[in-house]
């Protein structure tokens, strides 16, 4: 039976464990000290075969060691040989290195001075053949042979660059650029022939010429002359058919005076909306046929030659094409169409007062951009083999006729949005009589509250036609107008809320109705206003001060969602924009127009973009637009930062108006409790044992009270509508934090009258601890807990006189609040010194 000497070998060997586990592989019958005996004499032959095997290998081992050393000594003895070989070796390849560098070097000298010789021959016969080509160039051009003349040109060209600043030259460098034109002014009227006549094979001639001359721009120049006679006519056809129209339709009035019958257009005036895309397909079609042609006439320059077509087009029409633009705007508007005047003409003031921007001038801005866009488009697809830097400089002079428009972007929606504003209907509340402050009050907290979306729509309006015109390149001049104009808005917001004070009653400057009635009243200023309200108008004005609240909750839940959507809008910009910054050592790939040394640029294709076609020549305004847009990915970044605060401010002032309108009634029956009659009268002498007080609270506690147990069913629908939700327990709370606001109020107005009572009989004490503790039972209601100022009034009041100083010397403070106690012995007069 082999042992596995495996488990022996392991760093986690247990002789334990390994004992344990040959135990369990026994056979059952047999016994363990059998099994215990045979493991040990299985041990103990392994152990000595292996003690065997070891010295029978270090015998064979040490035999071996002599030959060892003995060839270790050997190699030894090799290696200083071959060291000493190798260094000879070396000596003689620095010997031979050092005399090859010399030969080298020599050799070297040699051929510079060959190359010097060469060179000069070679001058020397460029200077020959240049005095040879100025005398016999004059009989090239009389042959007329001007394929030839250029080479004979472009050869003097090459030996005046061979022989360099050479004065005895000088004349015939004078002499070439004069011949250089005359060869140019040859070749154009052919040149201008063969592309009017479709000539390609002339013109390959031609174009020849020229390049081999250096006159490329040449080419350039008149084969944009050439093309852009045909393409204006286009353009012109416009004002054609303009003249022609009002030429018709003056030659029909001059019938119809003549003839005394009525006026018919012969035709209608053309739209510019309607004749702009007829242009531009014309236009188009005009370009894609001469790409066509130019691909096999001019297949190294076509690229280059169309897209330069189409910038010096667009620059010869530039100029009437924004006075088109801008007539066509003021037609879209019937008060600036009656006038002919446009949108620039408004923007420089020279337009009579009342005739403002409006937001059809606008769009009809955006829609003539929308044409231009589609056009771009098409050009771009059609100019895409084209070098970006090309493209982006055509794309450019497409939208040019825009730019000053886009540059008084921020201007124009500022206008339209404070014009859109001013006409929201936040008409201020108007003071009414008796009866009806309720209802008005109810009509202007409905106007405030419809006008918030009505607002919301208009900026998110805003935003669109910023996207649209502008690409986004004019965010930063949108977000400013956009937070001038809520603060407008919001102000607005805010002389309305003044407005509702006085309405409400609660404004202490207000002179309204309800003074001049009381005024009235016998005689007496002093007259309670409860006297001259109903109940329900007061409840009608409660309601209409809670609806208030609504307002504040819409305008800052739409106003926080809506400057959210802002920044998502600007992180799209951002992404469809692509900035990056770079350094001096920018991609060939990138385009990089007018910006440098470390500024703005656009990245391949992004460089197409709308915005950044603007934002490309002017990087100032690049750096601020994207630092927007790096701001605007920050959580806490508020778009809108003028308004967010004013939005807060907002809503403290609808609290504090809501919260005076709550407290006014408490305010009204407790503004005169500390000078009640009452607390100073004496007791009545009667021949019955009688209490000499009423058991029941006076009036002016139990209304306070009523109307405190009231509010909650008048604050209940109010705070579901406000949640905006199915959750009870939010619309619970609404009402509950307003309630014990309300009656933490209260009850701070009732101490303080409380404390203002100079001397108190003991009947007074009595009757204002029953007054006491029926507004404590109301707050124990409402589950408010009992203010220990309160308590201790109603503990010291209840207590009979002669006990009072006790009671007060006894507490020392564990229950009662002893100031309230000292105040209310002072009352009773009783002395608490000894």
């Amino acid at each position: 039976m082999m042992l596995d000497l495996g488990p022996f070998s392991s760093e986690n060997f247990d002789p334990k464990k390994w004992i344990n586990s040959e135990c369990q592989t026994r056979h059952p019958q047999d016994s363990l000290d059998k099994h215990l005996v045979d493991l040990e004499m299985k041990l103990q032959m392994v152990s000595e075969e292996i003690a065997a095997s070891l010295e029978e290998q270090s015998t064979a081992a040490l035999l071996r060691v002599p030959r060892a050393t003995r060839d270790v000594f050997r190699l030894r003895d090799d290696a200083v040989s071959l060291r000493s070989s190798i260094s000879g070796i070396l000596q003689k390849l620095k010997k031979a290195e050092g005399s090859s560098a010399e030969s080298i070097a020599a050799l070297a000298k040699v051929d510079i001075v060959k190359q010097r010789m060469e060179a000069a021959y070679e001058t020397l016969q460029d200077a020959a053949g240049l005095t040879q080509l100025s005398s016999t160039v004059e009989d090239v051009f009389a042959s007329g042979d001007l394929p030839r003349a250029a080479e004979t040109l472009a050869n003097m060209r090459h030996c005046l660059s061979a022989v360099g600043e050479v004065a005895e030259f000088a004349n015939i460098r004078k002499q070439l650029e004069v011949l250089e034109d005359r060869l140019d002014s040859m070749v154009q009227p052919r040149l201008t022939d063969a592309l009017s006549n479709r000539k390609v094979d002339v013109a390959q001639d031609l174009r020849g010429i020229l390049i081999r001359i250096g006159r490329f721009k040449s080419l350039e120049s008149q084969y944009t002359k050439v093309h852009l006679k045909s393409t204006k006519k286009l353009w012109e056809d416009f004002d054609l058919k303009q003249r022609a129209n009002k030429s018709a339709n003056e030659k029909n009035e001059t019938e119809r005076l003549l003839s005394g019958g009525e006026f018919h257009s012969v035709s209608p005036t053309m739209s510019f909306f309607s004749w702009l895309p007829s242009f531009y397909d014309e236009l188009l079609l005009y370009l894609e046929q001469e790409w066509k042609w130019c691909m096999i006439a001019f297949p190294e320059d076509y690229k280059i030659l169309l897209p330069k077509l189409l910038t010096e087009i667009m620059m010869a029409i530039g100029a009437s094409f924004i006075s088109h633009i801008n007539l066509a705007i003021g037609d879209a508007v019937p008060e600036t169409k009656a006038l002919a005047k446009g949108l620039l003409d408004i923007l420089s003031g020279d337009m009579q007062k009342g005739i403002k921007i409006q937001t059809k001038h606008l769009e009809a801005l955006i829609e003539l951009h929308n044409i231009t866009g589609t056009f771009a488009r098409n050009i771009q697809h059609l100019f895409s083999d084209s070098d970006v830097q090309v493209l982006t400089d055509v794309l450019k002079a497409v939208y040019s006729p825009y730019e000053s428009f886009k540059q008084r972007y921020g201007q124009m929606e500022r206008a339209i949005l404070s014009s859109e504003i001013a006409g929201v209907d936040l008409r201020g509340a108007v003071i009414r009589g008796v009866g009806a402050q309720g209802i008005e009050l109810s009509e202007t907290v409905r106007r405030m509250e419809e006008s918030i979306p009505q607002v919301i729509v208009l900026l998110e309006s805003a935003v669109e036609r910023c996207i649209n015109f502008t690409g986004g390149s004019e965010a930063d001049e949108l977000i400013l107008a956009l937070d001038d104009i809520m603060l407008q808005y919001i102000s607005s917001l805010l002389e309305t809320l003044k407005s509702l004070r006085t309405v409400c009653g609660v404004d202490p400057s207000s002179d309204g109705p309800l003074k001049k009635e009381m005024e009235k009243k016998d005689g007496n200023q002093n007259a309670r206003r409860a006297d001259l309200i109903s109940n329900e108008e007061e409840w009608s004005i409660v309601q209409g001060a809670l609806q208030i609240l609504t307002v504040s909750d819409s305008l800052t839940s739409r106003s926080s969602v809506f400057e959210a959507s802002l920044r998502a809008t600007l992180a799209r910009l951002s992404t469809s924009l692509s900035i990056s910054v770079h350094g001096s050592n920018i991609d060939q790939n990138q385009t990089t127009s007018g910006i440098e040394d470390g500024e703005f640029s656009f990245s391949g294709r992004a460089a197409l973009d709308v915005a950044a076609l603007r934002l490309i020549d002017v990087p100032e305004k690049a750096r601020k637009l994207f630092n927007l847009l790096n701001q605007s990915k920050d959580p806490r970044f508020h778009a809108l930062p003028l308004a967010s605060q004013r939005v807060a401010a907002f809503a403290d002032t609808v609290n504090e108006l809501v919260y005076d309108v709550l407290i006014s009634k408490v305010r009204q029956r407790l503004s005169e409790v500390s000078r009640l009659p009452i607390w100073s009268s004496a007791e009545e002498q009667s021949a019955f044992h009688l209490p000499t007080f009423s058991a029941y609270p006076q009036t002016y506690v139990t209304s306070v009270g009523e109307y405190l147990l009231t509010l909650p069913q008048q604050l209940e629908p109010l705070a579901e509508g406000i949640s905006n939700s199915d959750n009870n327990d939010e619309a619970q709370f609404f009402a509950t934090e307003w309630m014990f606001k309300v009656a933490e109020g209260a009850t701070a107005l009732y101490i303080e009258q409380l404390r203002g009572i100079q001397y108190i009989s003991d009947r007074g004490a009595q009757q204002l601890a029953v007054d006491i503790e029926y507004l404590s039972n109301v707050l124990s209601a409402l589950s408010m807990p009992i203010p220990p100022v309160l308590a201790t009034f109603q503990t010291c009041l209840s207590t009979p006189r002669n006990q009072l100083k006790e009671l007060v010397k006894s507490d020392s403070g564990n229950q009662l609040d002893l100031p309230s106690a000292n105040l209310v012995c002072k009352m009773r007069r009783v002395n608490l010194d000894p």
